[in-house]
């Protein structure tokens, strides 16, 4: 019974495959609209849409379909509504040119909009002049790679976010570049999922948002400019490796917060001339490895209920303040790291410092107590008070100390 229910199966799918047809639009052509291509196709076909411009405001597709554009093609929604929404499973849509979503306070409109869907595709399109870019709810295994979303917003409100995810699992986002939106990418509730090789500038808030996810990965990604870079917040297991935060510059600016986060990795990523590098408030558990710090205000800061982290291995290059703390207790250990202001001896050739070394300075404590004394920095007052604590720690953590710093930067 089970042999003939297969076999049944099997020739549907061969005979649904072998019935799937190709249709064409064009603005000469008897199928002038994606809109009548769509009614008029049936599931598992395609469409190819020929160049020009087309209105698509508030277009559903409901059935498994195809649309690929030719010269990228563009999809006006006129500024009222959604201008694409996939309803359905397996339908993928690539190479368009995206305008014109409406804008709201009350509705999140977007370019492209996903629900309930399964195995669906978005690729190699151009979204600008909308509201949201890319917004995905309560889906699965969708494929988001290759998109350039472009918007022009200067405050938060001004904008949603360019590739945004609520309620999905098992999604792939790669190879995208977003710029000029609240969030460049957006995910909350999203569980299992890769975000790898994109690339998000000029944000007005974060190049990266995570939120109450877990079991996820992000990779290769660079995000350079954004109101701060990659905020990571109250999730588990979470993955991140070889990306490169750069010039996130602002009075409370950061290249990664992380925050009620636990039991993740943080490896080999670079970050470079951050107002902070790393913020780190209420998180435990979390292996940070082989990174570097260049030429960063504050490398890392530790605020908060933080226990049970590793230090190891990484590079601390020219930053103003390497390691910033707001207590005297510590439960984190530093092993291993290079120290690019460490002035011990290697009598042993061991590649370890023979000396220990103490990462946090008092100035740092003192500069978290009273900002403005930031000016001081380089003067030879705080030459003297940081000597003096190192000699006799009494306001920084007497524990927090590096017993093995290495003589050579970390590859």
């Amino acid at each position: 019974m089970k042999l003939r229910l297969i076999i049944g199966l099997c020739f549907w799918l061969l005979l649904l495959d072998s019935q799937a047809s190709e249709l064409t639009v064009c603005q000469g052509c008897t199928l002038n609209s994606i809109r009548s291509a769509v009614e008029a196709a049936q599931a598992g076909d395609t469409i190819r849409v020929q160049p020009g411009i087309y209105d698509c405001e508030n277009l559903a597709i409901t059935k498994p379909l195809i649309l690929l554009g030719e010269q990228r093609p563009t999809l006006d929604g006129g500024g009222k509504s959604y201008v694409l929404k996939l309803l359905a499973d397996s339908i993928r849509v690539s190479g368009f040119s995206i305008i014109n979503s409406g804008r709201s306070y009350t509705k999140d409109y977007s370019a492209l909009y996903v629900s309930g869907s399964k195995g669906s595709q978005i690729t190699d399109n151009h979204i600008s002049q909308s509201f949201f870019g890319i917004l995905v709810e309560k889906s699965r295994e969708i494929k988001i790679a290759e998109n350039k979303v472009v918007g022009t917003a200067t405050r938060e409100d001004q904008s949603g976010n360019g590739i945004h995810l609520w309620h999905c699992k098992k999604a792939s986002i790669s190879r995208n570049e977003v710029l000029g939106m609240r969030d460049g990418v957006y995910l909350e509730f999203v569980d299992s999922s890769s975000v790898a090789d994109n690339y998000t500038h000029h944000n007005v808030r974060y190049g990266l948002h995570f939120m109450f996810s877990n079991h996820d990965e992000y990779s290769l990604n660079t995000f350079e400019s954004n109101g701060a870079g990659v905020a990571v917040m109250f999730s588990k297991w979470i993955v991140m490796r070889e990306n490169h935060f750069i010039e996130n510059w602002g009075t409370a600016s950061y290249g990664l917060l992380l925050k009620e986060i636990y039991d993740g990795e943080v490896i080999g990523n670079r970050f470079e001339e951050n107002t902070l590098g790393i913020f780190i408030d209420g998180s435990s558990r979390i292996n940070y490895r082989l990174n570097t710090f260049i030429q960063n205000g504050w490398a890392i800061k530790v605020s908060g209920g933080c226990y049970a982290n590793h230090f190891s291995s990484n590079n601390f290059l020219g930053n103003s303040f390497d390691i910033s703390y707001n207590s005297k207790m510590n439960d984190n250990t530093f092993n291993g790291n290079f120290w690019s202001e460490y002035s011990g001896y290697d009598l042993d050739q061991n590649g370890q410092g023979d000396v220990p070394y103490r990462p946090v300075k008092l100035f740092s404590y003192v500069v978290n107590k009273t900002p403005e004394t930031i000016v001081l920095l380089r003067s030879l007052f705080v030459d003297l008070i940081n000597f003096s604590e190192k000699v006799s720690p009494a306001f920084t953590p007497d524990d927090l100390v590096d017993h093995s710093p290495s003589m050579n930067k970390h590859k």
